[in-house]
């Protein structure tokens, strides 16, 4: 609690909620508008100091309308960890409207990260140096990870049999 009631001097009640979870690990959900703010307050207050990126990943909330993106950071001199989620709204055809602040400034991991979140779920990063395509090819149409994804039968005439084994 120490990290929220931190967060709850700084920031606006709204800007914020504390998720609760079963886990040992803090998780607050963060505006879309505020993120990057919080994010910069996290990595250089001395008392947060959240010093290291260890993963990003998309979710899609199929359910609820939305695209989530999950940041786990890690203060190495706190031994401590934070879980962030911020969610961006998605239309009835599963089409993004908004974008996400990158990160990549502040960790440099997350450039690598982002770009494997933009190209299996589609989810924008907005201040990205170099947001392309990481994983699958660069003319690949679709999303992997989107819950309403259909995978292709062929690719440049080829067809992708996924029933053989290797």
């Amino acid at each position: 609690m120490a990290i929220v009631n931190s967060l709850i001097k700084k920031f606006d009640k709204d800007d914020f909620a504390l998720i609760e979870n079963n886990s040992d690990v803090e998780c607050i959900k963060v505006s879309k508008e505020k993120f990057l703010e919080i994010i910069v307050y996290l990595r250089e207050d001395k008392e947060m100091y959240f010093d290291y990126l260890t993963c990003i990943s998309g979710v899609d909330n199929q359910e609820d309308g939305t695209f989530g993106v999950v940041y786990r950071l890690y203060s190495i001199p706190f031994d401590r960890h934070l879980d962030i989620i911020v969610e961006v709204n998605k239309t009835e055809k599963n089409e993004l409207t908004e974008a996400i602040s990158s990160i990549s400034k502040y960790y440099r991991s997350a450039n690598w990260m982002e770009r494997e979140v933009y190209d299996m779920y589609g989810i924008p990063f907005e201040g990205h140096p170099d947001l392309r395509r990481i994983l699958m090819p660069s003319d690949w149409i679709g999303y992997p990870l989107r819950k309403d994804y259909s995978t292709s039968e062929k690719y440049h005439g080829i067809t992708i049999d996924f029933e053989s084994e290797a």
